[in-house]
């Protein structure tokens, strides 16, 4: 369950961010009303609170393993709102950071580290 529950948190946290700043975007550089940005700034807002519902207590693993997390997401929600069509490199540099997330979120220690 644990493991289902990180990876729902990093979608959550990942669709709210990308989405936010996604939305700020378009007010800023695609000329749309004001309030996009408004609704952007709400949803980075939600990001910020969704991160910290992990089960894991620590800040900076969090993040850090989140970081693989933005990086595939990014690609995925440009492919889905602008069109983007991702190249090898990028979808090879996604796997690489998402086997990075996996080593850092669900790598065997020992207690207490």
């Amino acid at each position: 369950m644990t493991i289902a529950k990180t990876v729902l948190l990093f979608v959550l946290a990942a669709a709210a961010e990308i989405g936010g700043a996604w939305l700020i975007w378009q007010a800023v550089r695609e000329d749309r009303a004001w309030w996009w940005a408004g609704l952007g700034v709400m949803a980075l807002g939600a990001y910020g609170f969704v991160a910290t519902l992990q089960p894991d207590a620590s800040f900076g693993r969090i993040l850090a393993a989140y970081g693989g997390v933005f990086v595939a997401g990014s690609l995925a929600w440009g492919m889905v709102f602008d069109g983007f069509r991702p190249d090898r490199w990028d979808l090879a540099g996604s796997l690489i950071c998402l086997i990075g997330v996996a080593v850092i979120m669900f790598a065997p220690r020992s207690p207490g580290i």
